[in-house]
């Protein structure tokens, strides 16, 4: 019950507030995590040496979700062990800022109304901010198209799949996905 009413109330934050710029984002600190790792592994395993590699690549795969995991649940551990709703709240807001809801909807808004109201231009400015290609040479049913693809995806990556993990392992979970 505890699990569902975490889940619930970090969803609601999520769409309440999204992601609120004067947070630093977690993502931006578990990216910064893989690059420092990636360069130490790369001093460590000099030689080009393709069991090296994949030895360092597990290294890697291994230790940041771990790292990740543990951290945020040290953090909850520490906000339950002053006060438990103190390390309910800090769940919430972790957990919430593993999803994307709000700023999905956010961005993919602007690709629609750049659309509706702007100049094709604006429409591949605001789609190039959710996708990954080259956002020139489309026309308004591509952009229109790309948009609809990148909702989709990010959809499974950014909503569906952080409340699944959430749901069986709380934000530390959720983080470590």
């Amino acid at each position: 019950m505890k699990m569902i009413l975490l889940l619930t109330a970090a969803v609601l934050l999520d769409l309440l507030i999204g992601d609120p710029a004067f947070i630093p984002h977690p993502i931006r600190g578990i990216g910064w995590l893989i690059s420092s790792m990636e360069k130490l592994l790369r001093r460590l395993f000099t030689d080009d040496q393709h069991r090296r590699a994949l030895l360092a690549g597990g290294v890697l795969a291994a230790v940041v979700p771990v790292s990740v995991f543990l951290l945020t649940f040290g953090l909850i551990w520490l906000a339950a062990a002053i006060h438990p709703l103190l390390g309910f709240c800090v769940e919430v807001l972790l957990g919430s800022l593993t999803l994307a809801a709000r700023s999905l909807k956010t961005e993919s808004m602007k690709v629609y109304t750049a659309l509706k109201t702007g100049t094709i231009e604006d429409a591949r400015y605001a789609v190039s901010m959710i996708v990954g290609r080259d956002t020139q040479a489309l026309d308004d049913k591509a952009v229109a198209r790309a948009a609809v693809e990148t909702v989709a995806e990010n959809c499974s990556d950014g909503v569906i799949a952080p409340m699944l993990y959430f749901a069986l392992g709380g934000a530390p979970l959720a983080f470590a996905y």
